[in-house]
């Protein structure tokens, strides 16, 4: 069992910065691997970013050059880093939790954080 809090949504102008946070609790072999998801309006929820305990990362294209993934194991927190954010960007953030990354989709969830980029 795992429990994901996550914060750091809002509201930014196009071109800002956002930097989520999500802390994990529970089983230690469950959250081996760490990232983000997002889903936006009518869409389907889609990977973001990925992190592993021994820091291998994987990127959707869509945000390569623009976000970085980051974890403090010490703390179980994973962070992402949004730069030169884009409306497109506009979505709520999950964070999920894994034993490994390619099981991430079907991982552990929490409960969700609005990011909002206007233009």
């Amino acid at each position: 069992q795992v429990q994901l809090v996550e914060s750091g949504g809002g509201l930014v102008q196009a071109g800002g910065s956002l930097r989520l946070s999500c802390a994990a609790s529970g089983s230690i072999v469950s959250f081996n691997a760490m990232g983000w998801y997002r889903q936006a309006p009518g869409k389907q929820r889609e990977l973001v970013a990925g992190i592993t305990r021994g820091g291998i990362t994987t990127y959707a294209d869509s945000v390569k050059g623009r976000f970085t993934i980051s974890r403090d194991n010490a703390k179980n927190t994973v962070y992402l880093q949004m730069d030169s954010l884009r409306p497109e960007d506009t979505a709520v953030y999950f964070c999920t939790a894994a034993p490994r990354l390619g099981l991430m989709a079907t991982g552990s969830w929490g409960q969700g954080t609005q990011v909002t980029v206007s233009s």
